[in-house]
């Protein structure tokens, strides 16, 4: 079973970068090719911003072309929860940290095989742990 991390929104605020606050706590997004992510080649693992759980692997990581980084599963399903998000008119799966709730993104069914997903993940979500 996943670990369950409980803080309330104002200490959020104030460990957390505006614009991570921003993206993960207020199911925000960051506009498209401006994460630091979306174009890192580097090998290791992405983990949630927040809180450091593991999400997902580098070699999971592929360029849909969309602006934000993708990945086409997470590194264990229980790290990841999915939500219907029904906001902005349309209706689509959001993607949210099993620890501690952040918002990460989306996942879509167009992604290459072998699971056919698409995780479109915000930069600002996510931090690297670089394989030595």
């Amino acid at each position: 079973m996943a670990r369950k991390i409980e803080k309330s929104e104002q200490q959020w605020k104030q460990e957390l970068p505006e614009d991570v606050y921003h993206v993960t706590r207020e199911k925000g997004t960051e506009h498209p090719f401006s994460g630091k992510y979306n174009n890192m080649k580097d090998k290791g693992m992405y983990r949630c911003s927040c809180c450091g759980e593991p999400l997902f692997k580098s070699d999971t990581k592929f360029d849909s072309g969309t602006g934000w980084p993708s990945f086409y599963q997470p590194v264990q399903e229980d790290n990841i929860e999915n939500i219907t998000d029904s906001s902005h008119g349309m209706t689509r799966t959001e993607v949210v940290c099993n620890a501690c709730g952040a918002h990460l993104g989306h996942v879509f069914e167009d992604g290459p095989a072998p699971t056919g997903l698409r995780y479109c993940i915000n930069s600002v979500s996510l931090d690297f742990d670089k394989e030595d």
